[in-house]
Order: C-alpha cells, then sequence, then structure tokens
C-alpha cells in the first residue's frame, strides 16, 4: 500500500512497487537530494503531507510541488508549473505527452544546493499563486476518451478513481494508447492490460 505519512517515503520509499522498503528502492539512492529538496521546501513555509505515496507541500489550501525518486533521477514537480514564469529556464516537461513543463530533475545532491536560490524563488512564486487563487487555464484541446474506456470506467469505481488521479499528460498517454488500436476488443484487452499501472498511478510508457 502507498505509504500515508511523508517521513515513511524518506525512510523506506513510496509503497508503490516490490522495491518498497528495500535497499533498492530509489529513494535510498538519491536520499541526500531528497533531504535538501525537504529542507527547501519546509523552510518556505509549506506544509508536508503525502499524497499519492509521495511528499506533498501545500499552501493556502493548494497543492504546490510534490517529490519524486526514480532509478535514474529524482525530482521536484510543480503541481501548477504552467503559471510559473520560469525565469531561469529550469522546468522540463514530464514525458512526451506532457504539455507543461513543471519539474526540475536531479542526477547529483549538489545540483539542488546551487539551484536552492532559484528553486525558493519559485516555490514563493507558486506560493502567490496559491493565495492569489490564480489556476492554470485549461486546456483547449480536452482529451476524447475512448467508448471502451468509458464503459471500463463505470463498471469499476477503483479505477475510475485511479484514472481521474492521473497527470492529464499519463491520461492522455493511455487514450493514445487506446487510440492507436483498430480494434474495440484490442483497446478492451489494453485497458484490462493497464489497470494495475493505473491504480499504481504510472503512466502507459512509465517502467
Amino acid at each position: 500500500a502507498m505509504i500515508t505519512d511523508p517521513n515513511d517515503y524518506f525512510i523506506r520509499g513510496c509503497g508503490r512497487c516490490k522495491r518498497f522498503d528495500t535497499p533498492d528502492c530509489s529513494t535510498r539512492a538519491w536520499a541526500v537530494g531528497l533531504a535538501h529538496l525537504r529542507r527547501i521546501c519546509t523552510e518556505a513555509g509549506l506544509s508536508e503531507t503525502a499524497k499519492w505515496g509521495h511528499p506533498c507541500y501545500m499552501h493556502a489550501g493548494r497543492n504546490i510541488a510534490i517529490l519524486g525518486a526514480f532509478r535514474d533521477s529524482f525530482r521536484l514537480t510543480f503541481m501548477n508549473g504552467s503559471l510559473l514564469t520560469d525565469a531561469h529556464g529550469i522546468l522540463e516537461k514530464r514525458g512526451d505527452q506532457s504539455r507543461v513543463a513543471d519539474q526540475v530533475s536531479f542526477t547529483d545532491p549538489e545540483q539542488v544546493l546551487r539551484l536552492e536560490p532559484v528553486l525558493r524563488a519559485y516555490l514563493d512564486e507558486a506560493k502567490g499563486h496559491a493565495e492569489a487563487g490564480r489556476r492554470p487555464e485549461k486546456a483547449k484541446a480536452e482529451l476524447v476518451w475512448p467508448a471502451e474506456l468509458v464503459d471500463a470506467l463505470d463498471d469499476d469505481p477503483e479505477l475510475a478513481q485511479a484514472f481521474q488521479a492521473l497527470t492529464p499528460g499519463r491520461q492522455r498517454s493511455y487514450v493514445l494508447h487506446l487510440e492507436a488500436a483498430k480494434k474495440s476488443e484490442t483497446r478492451t484487452a489494453r485497458i484490462i492490460k493497464a489497470r494495475d499501472r493505473i491504480l499504481a498511478g504510472k503512466g502507459a510508457t512509465e517502467r
């Protein structure tokens, strides 16, 4: 099960895969860098909680940023990154299907320390947007979900809840994956096969 106490994340991991609470967990490899990011977020006056199995930092009732660790990097993702001016050009897209650059990736804890003043400035800007109640504009092109996906979500409340919790980019990855299948039965089979990945909060192309 995913962790519900943010402290567990830094000790045991997120709880989303078999590497949870083992020496092979990605949070172990990036423990120093994650600790730097945690300190920066808390010193910025953000409240820490756990959401989707990861430490999430909030202000004025809004999600501001979330931490993540992977085999090849660890990341700080801004929840409403499209609102940020990104004056220093450090934000990246989460994947090929993402429309917004909203994360900063690191492969060395020292990178966090070098970027600390910039990260603090970005967090302060995000806090200001939260206090003002600003939200990103909705994408003009709304996703059209295949009928097979709509039916599957209607029949499976747990799957529906997990799919709704996915980022727009991850939702889009599944829609594109399904649309690539010509036959309805193939789309249905792909949904069944993807169920565990969706419940784990992963996109169609994520490992």
